[in-house]
């Protein structure tokens, strides 16, 4: 029996030594709320005390232009992506900017969840519904209702050009909705306000500036939690949704500490900590948190990631063209 256990000891002992002794500094650029990040980044440390994490954080579209600015100038200073969607790594993976992580651990997942190379990964289900304040008399139940007389210039919305789920939401929308683009100019035509990203529009559904807003779920829900004036919908058409993917940029400095932050957020501890933030969590075994309806109640409407990278261009320019931006 020894001679049979003591070479397995002998064969783990690099790997537990590589787990145990990771090191060295981990730069992560993130589209993460800061105090999720933070939660995030402590998780990770308790498990691994070695290594110094830093992060960035600021919308999809404005990490992206940081990014761009670093490769061009031959400097990217990120080892880690955590940002809102599947299309900005979709056209990173393109453009070579990534460093696939082929011993990752996806055996839990459904098929189709990350991508088939896994250059990227989900960590969540993030959709983009309605909220609105408690104060309003008219209750929204689907994504036309907003273009009613009712809510004429008390609708606000995430800009697709400030933000990344937005611009998920926007495509995913004008692909399923009967006359695409004609729904965003109906919105226009009843006053709706578009701007900025997600938080701007909580602060001013949950302040009564607005009474209605286009919103990813779980800000809305959180803040019900803790008492604000607001109640988030999923509409009966479906919602749109984000996966908040993780990726390593293959120019990073420390590909240990990296594939060990990305299998940190895929294990079950990581998923759970997803959960205790507020979130569906990517891990299907993972319960949703309070305020949330079953997995199998949330409709998300179709999206093809391919397209929207094709269209990117396009489809920012119509949105701008409708909204004066």
């Amino acid at each position: 029996m020894k001679r049979i256990i003591l070479p397995m000891l002998v064969a783990l002992m690099p790997a537990f030594a590589q787990a145990q002794g990771l090191s060295g500094n981990l730069v992560l650029y993130t589209s993460q709320p800061n105090t999720d990040a933070q939660q995030t980044i402590d998780a990770f440390k308790a498990k691994h005390p070695g290594v110094n994490v830093t992060f960035v954080r600021d919308g999809t579209p404005k990490i992206l232009a940081k990014l761009s600015a670093e490769f061009e100038a031959g400097q990217p200073q990120a080892d880690v992506l955590l940002i809102a969607d599947s299309v900005t790594m979709e056209g990173l993976k393109k453009e070579g900017r990534l460093l696939a992580h082929e011993k990752a651990d996806v055996s839990a997942y459904p098929a189709g969840t990350h991508d088939s190379q896994k250059f990227w990964f989900a960590t969540k289900l993030i959709t983009t519904g309605i909220a609105y304040n408690t104060k309003a008399s008219f209750k929204p139940t689907s994504w036309a209702d907003l273009a009613k007389p009712e809510v004429k210039g008390q609708l606000v919305m995430p800009s697709p050009l400030t933000s990344g789920a937005a611009l998920i939401h926007a495509a995913t929308l004008t692909g399923n909705l009967e006359g695409g683009w004609k729904y965003y100019e109906a919105l226009k035509d009843n006053d709706a306000v578009a701007g900025g990203g997600n938080g701007d529009v909580l602060k001013q559904v949950a302040g009564g500036q607005k009474l209605y807003g286009v919103i990813v779920d779980f800000m809305p829900i959180r803040e019900k939690a803790k008492g604000a004036p607001v109640e988030f919908v999923f509409p009966k058409e479906g919602v749109s949704a984000v996966s908040e993917p993780i990726a390593i940029l293959k120019t990073t400095k420390n590909a240990d500490a990296a594939r060990a932050f990305v299998d940190f957020l895929l294990s079950k501890e990581g998923q759970e900590l997803a959960l205790k933030q507020g979130y569906i969590a990517a891990h299907p075994a993972v319960a949703l948190p309070a305020g949330y309806p079953s997995r199998g109640e949330i409709k998300v409407m179709g999206f093809d990631a391919a397209k929207a990278v094709a269209d990117e261009t396009k489809n920012k320019a119509t949105f701008a063209d409708i909204f004066g931006q």
